[in-house]
């Protein structure tokens, strides 16, 4: 099959990192895969390689919505089948199935945000829709009146390996990355891997750990940059427990993060489907996260993590208190990783998720 994969831009957030896995196992599956950029760079340009890749935009103008010669560009390409990832690039699904008249337009539902209309439009014209989570499909089944039959649900898959050594690393990698930013070897440290967005909610976290009982050694680090990061700064600022709370930046790849750190945390209040519980899960973190959109189908709630319902007046309270559980019993933690593991490794396979789209591809196909 010859495969277009459509992305606004290369940027670091988990879309983005399912977008270059998706095509880079296409592509080694022995179907011809032309990944096709609006925006030109990004966090993840090099990340490329040996992928045939197209950029629309001749530099970067900082416009992730410019799609310059978008038809053009596809028509060119002749694709079987065109796969939209991200909002942007679902906003043009309409356009590419004018352009594209004989190939199957593969939508994809991946957000917790509200979508623009343009999305919405092109939802609805699509040949078939991928949610990445159930909660997401029946959204578009309640809220767009989607028609079950146009919808498809494969999880996110895990972008990160994770090999022995990652799951068991040995203990002075794991301690010398913790005494980096001042963590000893008893500190329980809490871990929070996302863009800086809005939507993400990483300032929720202040006050959840600043009312932790004051006998207890631990430190919040974030990984990730955004929009929204240097807000959160501010308010670390004025944190009784400033200290605590450590920037790490944008992480490539957060792999060594996930070894050296003891819980997942999670107060998104729109998730489709948490990509960093996903990974945290593989590396053997237990999770507490708050019940955002399609956030308990990344975990097993209950085994290898526990979920809270954000909508409670006493959200932010319960929090704390299953983190002061979770922190001052290893034994359970202990069981939870074992879960978290086999879970993620059951659950989000790249290689099953690979092929559940191409199984998809060659349906739509078939029956075209």
């Amino acid at each position: 099959m010859k495969i277009l994969v459509v992305q606004d831009h290369l940027r670091s957030g988990g879309t983005e990192r399912q977008t270059l896995l998706l095509a880079h196992g296409f592509a080694a599956a022995g179907h011809t895969v032309r990944l096709l950029t609006f925006r030109p760079g990004g966090a993840l340009a090099r990340e490329t390689a040996p992928l045939d890749v197209s950029t629309l935009q001749p530099r970067d103008l900082g416009l992730d919505w410019f799609a310059p010669g978008l038809a053009r560009a596809a028509r060119a390409f002749a694709p079987d089948i065109v796969l939209t990832m991200g909002r942007m690039a679902n906003c043009y699904g309409t356009t590419l199935a004018r352009a594209l008249p004989r190939a199957a337009v593969i939508g994809t539902m991946r957000t917790g945000k509200p979508l623009p209309w343009l999305f919405r439009r092109s939802l609805r014209t699509a040949t078939h829709v991928v949610a990445n989570s159930h909660a997401a499909r029946d959204h578009l089944i309640q809220n767009l009146s989607l028609p079950p039959d146009h919808l498809t649900v494969i999880h996110n898959s895990l972008v990160f390996p994770v090999t022995t050594t990652a799951t068991t690393p040995s203990a002075p990698t794991r301690e010398a990355l913790r005494a980096q930013h001042g963590a000893s070897p008893t500190t329980a440290v809490l871990l929070n891997v996302a863009m800086f967005r809005p939507e993400k909610n990483q300032r929720a976290l202040l006050p959840i750990v600043a009312n932790l009982p004051p006998s207890f050694d631990w430190q919040l680090w974030f990984a990730g940059d955004g929009p929204a990061l240097a807000a959160t700064q501010a308010l670390t600022r004025a944190h009784p427990h400033s200290s605590r709370i450590k920037f790490l930046g944008f992480h490539r790849d957060p792999t060594p993060l996930y070894h050296a750190a003891d819980l997942a945390v999670l107060t998104s209040q729109r998730e489709s489907l948490s990509n960093f519980l996903i990974e945290a899960q593989a590396h053997g973190l237990p999770a507490v996260a708050y019940d955002a959109q399609g956030v308990a189908e990344a975990f097993a709630p209950g085994f290898s993590g526990e979920l809270i319902p954000a909508a409670a007046p006493d959200a932010p309270a319960r929090f704390t208190a299953t983190l002061t559980r979770l922190l001052a019993d290893p034994t359970r933690r202990a069981a939870m990783a074992t879960a978290s593991r086999h879970h993620a490794a059951t659950h989000f396979a790249p290689a099953a998720q690979i092929q559940a789209y191409l199984d998809l591809f060659t349906r739509l196909r078939q029956s075209a």
